[in-house]
């Protein structure tokens, strides 16, 4: 009692009914105690673990859906450079547009993230996209005066970074008033240091010498022959002459635009009975006049483009909306390849930029519509690896054929690339871009990225029905630079430094050749520590002049400021003049000189301020093949 009365009597009744219990069911719930404490500890280990399991991206989009990633949604609208001795220049980066109303797009839900052809006679057979001075000297770029700055900083209402406010009702069509042509882009020498303006003058001299014979022998035609002096025809639309049209813009070679404009403005015609490739259409011929009309203001290109998108919509009246291959631009017909059925994912998904372009510039719905349906059905289809797809797609059916081989080379390599840059040119708000290029990226991490024993390159290798293949083609070499503009634009950091080792592996695949020059395709030695990384089989030592690492190694310049990248930019022209230069313009090893390639080498050589020099309501949108928007 004593005890007790020193307890609360709730205390003395728990306790009393406690010792009534017989033994065996005292046991019985301290053993129940004990196994909820070992299941509480188990089930907090577990979901520890997962969380250490997950991926870098998955924790980014948790922290985005959380607000704690700063907004990527809206980029700041371009202005003019600040006035003074120390204004920095305006960032060419940044989004820029005509004062054109955005065609209106629906809300898109946000969805939890789960766990080019060359012509036939250059082409292998499948691609889809065939599309050491100073470096501080080279560094250092010649701030632009006070008294050059644009005197009028209007904001430009551009679909790339516009607020919501401005965009007009989806019914409201507004005209685009033809504008007075621009003049072509300032000289160099007045852009950059002593040094970078000679390379660049190399450039233009060595587009000069390729632009002559071109002239002289394949004038109006698609492409120069330059060791037999004549031409070949694949469409007959002169492919290299409108291919050429914004390089020479940006190169500031008037004479030679003016001349080329004359022929697109008397001499071109879409109205002929021609079968065309509706892939390879689009990123050179209405790709190249949609560059031109940005470039210039001049109303001729934007006619002739919505003229040729128009010739082009046949291609998507087929059963599953994914669009045949080849397109009759004169009868208005289309149909597959006469061998099959299927298209290459690649060419399916790498024509939207173009096309949802063309949509925003005449405020014509039809062309966008049409690409965005590509997407939404790709989005949805099963067959994926962990964001990996199929080369083949049916255009009965719409479903994936071919299955289970992945690779970033030929018939699938754009279709990764497009993806960031629709959601880019779309104002970061289409959701399911994103989580498909950010899943793409964790399976190519997952999957397809190893790295060589002797000098420990990373590479992007292929899957072939679970099998890895340490092969990887020079049109890979996209990756770098679409990685490094994901990371420009706001996506996961660590995403650059997959891009920075795969940008000295694609730099490799040039140094380690005797002519200085990457080959079609790459073999890599996973195995010991001593031999050559790459290695090249006899039928793959061939270079076509593509564009992709020229164009990794100009967003990699760009962004890091580190000088190797436009070194070795440099190096790579200089080994194509000392190989491929012929007397009348440069071979293929062994085509014309690639204008995307010397676009693209010019823009790294450049400064950051060689594309700013544009009339004001000019945007920098699809360069050509690459079709690059910034």
């Amino acid at each position: 009692m004593h005890e007790c009365s020193s307890l609360s009597a709730a205390g003395c009744d728990d306790e009393a009914k406690w010792k009534q219990l017989s033994r065996l069911q005292r046991s019985l719930i301290l053993f129940l105690l004990a196994l909820m404490l070992v299941f509480a500890l188990l089930s907090f280990s577990s979901v520890a673990e997962q969380r250490r399991g997950r991926s870098d991206t998955e924790d980014w989009l948790e922290l985005r859906d959380r607000g704690l990633v700063p907004p990527v949604l809206k980029p700041a609208e371009s202005r003019g450079p600040a006035a003074g001795p120390h204004a920095e220049p305006a960032d060419p980066m940044e989004p820029r547009g005509p004062n054109i109303p955005a065609l209106a797009r629906p809300p898109t839900k946000r969805k939890p993230f789960p766990n080019k052809r060359a012509p036939p006679n250059s082409r292998k057979e499948g691609n889809a996209s065939d599309t050491v001075s100073d470096a501080k000297q080279n560094q250092e770029v010649v701030r632009e005066e006070a008294g050059e700055e644009e005197e009028d900083e209007e904001k430009v209402i551009s679909r790339r970074g516009a607020e919501p406010a401005t965009e007009p009702p989806s019914n409201q069509k507004e005209a685009v008033e033809p504008q007075a042509p621009a003049e072509p882009a300032a000289s160099v020498h007045q852009q950059v240091s002593p040094g970078a303006a000679e390379r660049l003058e190399a450039v233009r001299d060595a587009f000069r010498h390729a632009w002559k014979a071109y002239r002289e022998y394949a004038w109006g035609h698609d492409e120069l022959k330059p060791i037999s002096k004549s031409f070949s025809e694949w469409f007959g639309l002169g492919l290299t002459l409108i291919d050429s049209l914004d390089t020479m813009w940006i190169m500031g070679l008037k004479e030679e635009f003016a001349e080329a404009r004359s022929w697109v403005e008397k001499e071109l015609s879409f109205d002929k009975n021609v079968e065309v490739n509706l892939f390879e259409t689009t990123i050179r011929i209405l790709g190249g006049l949609l560059s031109c009309y940005h470039l210039t203001g001049d109303q001729l290109f934007l006619d002739k483009a919505k003229d040729l998108g128009s010739r082009l919509m046949p291609a998507f009246k087929t059963p599953s909306k994914i669009p045949f291959s080849d397109v009759n631009i004169g009868k208005g017909t289309a149909h597959p390849p006469r061998w099959t059925s299927d298209s290459t994912v690649a060419e399916v998904t790498s024509i939207q930029l173009e096309f949802r372009e063309l949509s925003h510039l005449t405020q014509d719905p039809q062309y966008q519509d049409a690409v965005n349906e590509v997407m939404r059905l790709v989005h949805k289809l099963p067959g994926k690896h962990d964001g990996l797809v199929p080369m083949f797609i049916n255009t009965n059916s719409g479903q994936f054929s071919h299955k289970g081989v992945f690779t970033l080379g030929a018939r699938a390599d754009s279709y990764y690339e497009y993806l960031l840059k629709q959601w880019i040119q779309g104002g970061k708000t289409e959701d399911e871009l994103l989580e498909d290029y950010l899943q793409a990226v964790e399976g190519v991490k997952k999957h397809l990225v190893r790295q060589t024993g002797p000098g420990r390159l990373t590479f992007i290798g292929e899957l072939s029905h679970n099998r890895f293949n340490p092969k990887m083609d020079h049109l890979v070499c996209f990756l770098p630079g679409t990685l490094a503009l994901g990371v420009h634009s706001g996506l996961p950091p660590d995403h650059m430094d997959l891009a920075q080792q795969l940008m000295e592996t694609c730099h490799q695949m040039y140094r380690q050749m005797e002519t200085g020059l990457s080959p079609e395709i790459a073999h890599f030695n996973m195995q010991g520590s001593e031999g050559q990384d790459v290695s090249v089989k006899p039928a793959d030592r061939h270079n076509l002049l593509r564009p992709e690492t020229v164009e990794s190694l100009f967003y990699m310049y760009r962004f890091t400021k580190e000088a190797k990248y436009r070194d070795w930019g440099w190096d790579i022209l200089q080994s194509f003049n000392a190989f491929t230069k012929v007397p009348t313009s440069r071979t293929l090893i062994y085509s014309c000189c690639s204008d995307s390639l010397m676009m693209m080498i010019m823009l790294n050589q450049g400064s950051p301020n060689l594309l700013s020099r544009r009339p004001k309501s000019s945007s920098q949108t699809d360069l050509k093949a690459k079709t690059v928007y910034f």
